[in-house]
């Protein structure tokens, strides 16, 4: 109960800071639309290639191998810098100023090597487990499925890492996992309270920006 509450307290602070500054919310706002932009801009060139149609009989090309890294470790960038600009501009208001979104992408702009770092970790984690899930069973997918979690909720502090102190992508995820162990129940009661009112914003983003996908594919 005791890490049930300063779970709760902890969301509601974050929450606090996001009513007091409501232009921080510029920022999940533009992640979402370059993360569908993104998708776009790598997906629908694959089928002018003919890239997918290797997945029509199974085999997997180095081409499509490639194209996946990209994919990821250019949508990871995209996420993770706007993350980090919210989270630097969040910290700001937390130490008693006065954020701008241009702060925000300042401190995100000087961070810029780290965070492409943690993305090429991330991507390089993420066509792994995506490599072995497509070769493995049912039970296996779940496995991974597992671990894919357990990654998660490991690197979830890593960005507030990277902004908050001067280290390493590297040592940003270990201290991220170090920090998972000491505060496990806010970590992941806190990731799953704010995860779950984000994930439905980008859910009605990722709808409308689809839409408008299809409609201009057709």
């Amino acid at each position: 109960m005791g890490r049930f509450q300063r779970s709760w307290a902890l969301t509601k602070t974050s929450f606090q800071v996001l009513r007091t500054d409501k232009e921080l919310l510029v920022f999940p706002l533009v992640a979402s639309i370059a993360a569908i932009m993104v998708a776009a801009t790598f997906v629908l060139p694959m089928f002018g290639l003919g890239l997918f149609d290797h997945l029509e009989d199974g085999r997997r090309s180095i081409e499509l191998y490639v194209w996946g890294f990209a994919f990821y470790l250019v949508q990871y960038f995209v996420i993770f810098f706007f993350n980090s600009a919210l989270v630097g501009a969040a910290m700001i208001r937390l130490d008693g100023g006065d954020p701008t979104v241009s702060d925000g992408l300042r401190i995100a702009r000087g961070k810029w090597k780290q965070i492409l770092g943690y993305a090429a970790i991330a991507a390089t984690v993420g066509l792994i487990l995506r490599a072995f899930e497509e070769r493995a069973g049912f039970l296996g997918r779940i496995v991974i499925g597992f671990i894919g979690v357990a990654w998660t909720a490991a690197t979830f502090l890593t960005v507030p890492v990277l902004v908050a102190r001067e280290v390493g992508p590297i040592d940003a995820v270990k201290e991220s996992a170090s920090l998972l162990k000491q505060t496990w129940g806010e970590n992941i009661i806190g990731n799953g309270g704010i995860g779950l009112v984000l994930g439905l914003f980008n859910v009605a983003l990722m709808l409308v920006g689809g839409g408008i996908v299809v409609f201009l594919a057709s």
